[in-house]
């Protein structure tokens, strides 16, 4: 698959939403170029001191899903994950960003089965993780989860703040198990701490209030 593509420190799981602002002249022309033909760039992390990202690092491919241009010829995008790959070499062309030829994969289907097990209880612990944000900076309610381990785990990574090497990681992974047993690994302390917070924050806010209290009769 020949992709332009765009290195950015940032990581785009699959399904997941990413707003850009699209400023340098060389990506405003890949943009152009994008949004005529099939909408579809690569985004993957750079090279050490700016320089192209190596050949085997993994990238997302990212679909333009809105586009709003600014006066001055920058533009703000949406894009979305829409499945990862290998960069495999770069290609010559006539442009001032780089194309690659990207080898795009998927999990490993003989680990479906597996993976399956851990549905119930990822998609518990997102829960509790996300109306704990809820509390906490009146988040919206948490989504619709996925049906299947592969896509929620992408799904639950993407709503958390974790450290770009593991998120680089997670994102070249392909067993969906492999990355379920990481988040139910890892949620469990995030949910219980922001339980906690949630916990303080709605006790602070009752304070002063009070409750009902029982009738006081006066003497007559």
């Amino acid at each position: 698959m020949r992709l332009p593509l765009f290195p950015l420190d940032v990581v785009l799981f699959p399904g997941a939403l990413l707003p850009l602002h699209i400023f340098e002249p060389r990506y405003r022309t890949m943009l152009a170029d994008c949004l005529g033909s099939d909408q579809r760039f690569g985004i993957l992390p750079p090279g050490e001191d700016g320089t192209p990202p190596p050949t085997g690092v993994i990238g997302a491919v990212a679909v333009i899903r809105a586009t709003q241009p600014l006066p001055d010829g920058r533009i703000n995008i949406v894009v979305e994950g829409a499945g990862r790959f290998m960069l495999r070499r770069y290609v010559e062309a006539d442009s001032s960003y780089l194309v690659g030829l990207a080898e795009p994969f998927d999990d490993d289907p003989e680990d479906e089965e597996e993976a399956t097990r851990y549905v119930p209880e990822l998609r518990g612990l997102a829960d509790r993780c996300a109306n704990a944000l809820r509390s906490l900076i009146d988040a919206p309610p948490p989504p619709t989860w996925a049906a299947d381990a592969g896509s929620l785990s992408f799904q639950v990574a993407s709503q958390l703040e974790l450290d770009g090497a593991f998120k680089r990681r997670f994102l070249g992974i392909r067993s969906a198990s492999e990355r379920a047993v990481l988040l139910v690994q890892l949620l469990p302390g995030i949910v219980t701490d922001l339980e906690a917070r949630a916990a303080v924050r709605r006790r602070a806010s009752s304070n002063g209030k009070g409750g009902t209290h029982p009738d006081i009769a006066m003497p007559s």
